[in-house]
């Protein structure tokens, strides 16, 4: 028996009781993989990305491990709730325009001490200063640096379009306007590579575009280390009393971590090694977080239907980013449907095998946009469904 077909048979001994759709968590991956990121930060403390998890229980499983330290969030009303839910350290990885919550947390010391915003323009203070309605907390302040590389006197860019500050000196002034500004501080720098972070460099059939990207994200890595240290030299100048240096993704990590000025990784998706992170050199995860639909049809030979699964991951739109059947394995999509709204055909030789009712796993191409879809994931260990927790939409709450 292979390790994946001992994985499928545990998942349905643990979950035999359980009608699909199903989502599961497998702890014993999740855990090796939380001390695989571990090892490959070096010793930086990681801070956790709530985007790529959406579970309380699951965020604090892995913060309450020794290296882990704070969370990445991503909306500022999740901020919020998770700084009321009792985390004392919640750095908001993009800006906001929510004038309410932005009401809410200068007018509230607790959440205004546990709680770092993302500003890349002036106009974001702006906002805040608006939407005040009489709070006077300091808000804590974090300058983002945009990380693409600009080739060709910058004709060509490689990188997210994230934050407009590319330069030292642009991050710098934004520091020094803070500064300036009162109820602010500046208490972190963040600069996120996905386009080493977020981009595999072993595509399974495509050598050369592989390759490419390697000479790429080793000439990123180099450009980003020599201009993130000159940045945080320029900030610290103005801001001397710093906090931290966020930087790198799951991706990422090892390289991320041996830069000198980097003070914490960034990382979430590596705890649930999604279907992307099939494609990299630098590690390999064991998948631990998948969904089971239900064989509800079989059509003719070779071919089983199960219900729904449609779940296309965020991203420009193309097969890298839809689920991907994983257990039992050779099961394959049918190129005229694909994973559907309401019903999905399945092709391949395991299909004989499978009955009406028997469960087909699934693996999403993304972490925590998984939890969106399911209201509870069932934590399983060894052969045994060992608790059930609520995802943030089980908790009644879709952030974004």
């Amino acid at each position: 028996m292979t390790a994946r077909a001992a994985d499928r048979a545990r998942y349905d001994r643990a979950t035999a009781h359980l009608d699909a759709p199903v989502a599961i968590v497998d702890l014993e991956a999740f855990d090796a993989n939380a001390d695989d990121l571990l090892r490959r930060a070096g010793g930086k403390p990681i801070r956790v990305a709530s985007k790529s998890v959406r579970c309380r229980a699951l965020l604090e499983r892995v913060l309450a491990r020794d290296g882990f330290a704070g969370v990445m969030s991503f909306t500022l009303a999740e901020s919020l709730w998770l700084a009321r839910s009792g985390f004392e350290d919640v750095l908001l990885a993009y800006p906001s325009a929510d004038r309410a919550r932005y009401a809410e947390l200068t007018a509230d010391p607790k959440l205004a001490s546990a709680v770092t915003v993302m500003i890349d323009d002036v106009a974001q203070l702006d906002l805040v200063d608006a939407a005040r309605d009489g709070g006077r907390e300091v808000v804590r302040v974090c300058l983002e640096l945009d990380t693409s590389l600009k080739l060709f006197g910058g004709r060509v860019r490689v990188g997210a379009r994230r934050s407009p500050l590319h330069s030292p000196a642009e991050v710098a002034d934004l520091a020094r306007a803070v500064a300036r500004r009162p109820g602010f501080e500046v208490v972190g720098v963040m600069a996120y590579e996905g386009h080493v972070a977020g981009v595999g460099d072993a595509v399974a059939g495509r050598p050369l575009r592989s390759r490419a990207v390697r000479l790429m994200q080793a000439a990123a890595r180099r450009e980003l280390a020599e201009r993130r240290a000159a940045v945080v030299r320029a900030v610290r100048a103005v801001a001397p009393g710093l906090e931290f240096v966020n930087g790198g993704g799951t991706g990422s990590v090892q390289h991320t971590a041996a830069e000198d000025a980097v003070t914490e990784i960034a990382a979430g998706s590596g705890l649930y090694v999604p279907r992307l992170f099939d494609n990299y050199t630098s590690f390999r995860g064991r998948p631990a977080a998948l969904f089971a639909q239900p064989v509800v049809r079989r059509p003719g030979v070779g071919v089983v239907t199960v219900l729904g699964g449609g779940y296309p991951a965020s991203g420009a739109a193309g097969k890298d980013r839809l689920p991907v059947p994983h257990l039992p394995e050779g099961l394959r999509y049918d190129p005229q449907e694909g994973p559907g709204e309401v019903q999905t055909p399945l092709l391949g030789t395991p299909a004989d095998d499978l009955l009406i009712g028997d469960k087909v796993w699934f693996r999403h191409a993304k972490a925590g946009e998984l939890c969106e879809r399911f209201d509870t994931l069932h934590l399983v260990e060894g052969d045994t469904v060992t608790a059930t927790v609520p995802t943030y939409r089980g908790e009644g709450h879709t952030f974004l």
